[in-house]
């Protein structure tokens, strides 16, 4: 049963934060989720950790303006204040011991500006997971939209976003209506249905505001320097070989970037690999966590 509790952000923004396993654990892991999605992403792999061998503290929380965080402004939706926000919610459920820090996308991201911004949590930092992830390059990306067809979406998608009765609404749509399209942009030919359900529901409850407002921070975000700060630190690279969001190119930037990581790529799944291959996802974080345990005690 996952512990939920609130934690205030620097600028008093609301974060909710869930926490499984044991208080003493000798390892924290702390689960950064992507874009539009929430911590229901890190189930699979949360349980995983908890139930497998070698006691670890598990923290996973949504950003702000995801789950059940609370709605914020757009100006404040910067990778950099994910990387504030990561800090506040460290400092406050785990301001001591070793840590392995998982990042799925926008939150692989959010570790990436973390060490630009706080390098002393990352000096702590026993172990990197990168998953599902990009050090730049997006910027004028349409993800999942052929080349040729961008000229012609992109001004379509502009004027969406500025739509105020769309932005406004609490939520994008029913899941339903939602799952067919998003089957095909975000997951393997053999996702689960599990894996199907659980992608289906975090972005069908995903504010429209926190799509739009976090796009232009995605466009921009480019780190290849901050990489170096990881390159002590046993790192572990994950991608589906479907990705069509983070795909494999922009992996092999990352593990060039840091040649002394290790590169896995998961053969027909997309970009959900912490729902589509949570056991896969989940071994090699523990690997992490397993090898922190000896600085621990």
């Amino acid at each position: 049963m996952s512990i939920r509790r609130s934690v205030p952000a620097a600028d008093g923004a609301v974060l909710n934060v869930e926490l499984d396993g044991p208080a003493d654990a000798p390892v924290t892991v702390v689960l950064a989720h992507g874009w539009t999605l929430d911590v229901r992403l890190w189930g699979p792999v949360a349980r995983l950790l908890v139930q497998g061998p070698g006691p670890v503290r598990v923290v996973r929380y949504d950003h702000r303006g995801h789950g059940w965080s609370a709605a914020v402004d757009p100006a404040s939706m910067t990778i950099e204040q994910l990387a504030d926000d990561l800090a506040a919610v460290i400092a406050a459920v785990a301001p001591h011991g070793p840590l392995v820090l998982a990042g799925h996308s926008m939150g692989g991201m959010t570790l990436m500006a973390l060490a630009e911004r706080h390098p002393s949590i990352v000096e702590r930092a026993a172990g990197i997971a990168l998953v599902s992830t990009a050090s730049g390059g997006l910027a004028g990306r349409v993800p999942g939209i052929p080349l040729p067809a961008r000229t012609f979406w992109r001004p379509l998608e502009e004027r969406l976003y500025a739509s105020r009765p769309w932005c406004t609404r609490p939520r994008l749509g029913h899941r339903w209506l939602l799952a067919p399209a998003l089957r095909r942009l975000l997951l393997g030919p053999d996702a689960s249905p599990e894996a199907r359900r659980i992608t289906s529901e975090m972005i069908a409850a995903c504010r429209p505001l926190t799509m739009s407002g976090f796009r232009p921070t995605l466009e921009a975000h480019e780190r290849d320097a901050a990489l170096e700060a990881f390159a002590p630190i046993p790192t572990a690279v994950l991608v589906g070989a479907q990705d069509r969001l983070t795909p494999v190119a922009a992996t092999r930037r990352i593990a060039s970037a840091l040649p002394s990581a290790g590169l896995t790529i998961f053969p027909e799944a997309g970009h959900m690999l912490p729902v589509e291959r949570a056991a896969g996802v989940a071994g090699r974080i523990r690997a992490l966590a397993a090898g922190a345990v000896p600085a621990a005690h």
